[in-house]
């Protein structure tokens, strides 16, 4: 399941777009699009998109929401970027470095999960982490696996100068694995439960281990959607329907989910056990309320100003500003450009949509 993937290429071509050009325009409209791609904790878009509850909370507000699938991930980002959508599901982290980073003005209108195992470090005939010390490490780089890696060495005294990051496609890691050169992989699921199926793998370290920083969520233009709050009003009304759906067990949504993403209910059910998902609004509101959100974005600004993908010219891992929901703002104050905003996630939780 591809998702959370920056790539160098699609990060330039997003900041050579002239700023005018960037973001959805910010008007009063009835029409909008938003875009997705198949993860475990982004399928419910396809499902209330297919199942027509989409369109009944769309037309509660007398708007118009269509919801595309796009199968390049960072190409659904780079198309919101651009203004071609309104919104698009994207991580915190591709958050920061794309849109934001590229000057677009972005909100995370639904907090919808974080991984809480999907994300791992697997070693070949080794079993412990610091093992990795030495190796060649195989994993998307820029992407939330870079990511995972960085945080997983900081908690056993390592750094990358003491290995050797091999760039690898997701889609060539399980044939990489079965090399004799390939020692290390960092990937997520599907690909984590497949290699594990190897007698000579063993996990050393997953997201369990740095719990809410791998964040996935639905981000929205800004303007858009403070010039349209039915737009806002109406995603939010259809995504926790859905969750209500997926928290009480009901099999015909969820197998839909499952063969719309490739696998069987069992399979699909496997991978939501190490997804933490916000069922419930008034549990991502919390989530999104806690202190550790700013914390976890320092973490993030940092490692992205560290690999040269922040932003243009950034000068330090605060070029871009992230606001929170008490109003408080890691970076520069004068350039906030990504918001976690509880307002539509708690109008949800008092059930006022």
């Amino acid at each position: 399941m591809i998702r959370k993937f920056v790539t160098t290429l699609g990060l330039a071509a997003t900041l050579a777009l002239p700023l005018s050009a960037t973001g959805a325009a910010a008007e009063e409209k009835t029409e909008f699009s938003v875009c997705w791609s198949i993860y475990v904790g982004w399928m419910p878009w396809g499902y209330l998109s297919d199942s027509g509850i989409m369109k009944k909370w769309a037309d509660k507000y007398g708007i118009s929401v269509d919801i595309v699938q796009i199968n390049d991930y960072v190409e659904s980002i780079n198309q919101y970027t651009a203004g071609q959508y309104d919104g698009c599901s994207m991580t915190n982290m591709d958050a920061l470095s794309i849109p934001a980073g590229g000057g677009v003005d972005t909100t995370a209108l639904i907090v919808g999960d974080y991984s809480n195992g999907n994300d791992a470090i697997i070693l070949k005939d080794k079993t412990e982490l610091a093992d990795i010390g030495g190796q060649n490490v195989n994993l998307v780089e820029l992407s939330v696996s870079h990511y995972l890696l960085a945080r997983a060495l900081d908690s056993v005294g390592l750094s990358e100068r003491d290995l050797t990051v091999v760039n690898t496609s997701d889609a060539d890691m399980i044939a990489a694995y079965g090399t004799d050169d390939v020692t290390a992989v960092v990937t997520w699921n599907p690909l984590v439960s497949e290699i594990l199926e190897q007698p000579n793998a063993t996990k050393v370290f997953d997201s369990a281990g740095i719990p809410g920083e791998i964040i996935d969520a639905m981000m929205v233009n800004t303007e858009t959607l403070g010039d349209n709050p039915a737009f806002g009003k109406a995603l939010v009304g259809a995504w926790y329907e859905v969750m209500g759906l997926m928290a009480s067990g009901d099999e015909e949504a969820l197998t839909a989910m499952a063969e719309a993403s490739g696998t069987d209910l069992a399979g699909y059910k496997a991978q939501l056990d190490s997804t933490e998902m916000f069922f419930t609004p008034a549990d991502a509101v919390t989530f999104t309320e806690s202190g550790d959100l700013p914390k976890t974005m320092q973490f993030v600004a940092e490692f992205l100003f560290d690999k040269g993908i922040l932003g243009e010219g950034a000068p330090s891992p605060e070029f871009v500003g992230v606001s929170f929901p008490d109003g408080s703002v890691y970076g520069d104050e004068g350039n906030v450009k990504l918001r976690f905003d509880t307002t539509y996630m708690q109008m949800a939780a008092d059930g006022a949509l």
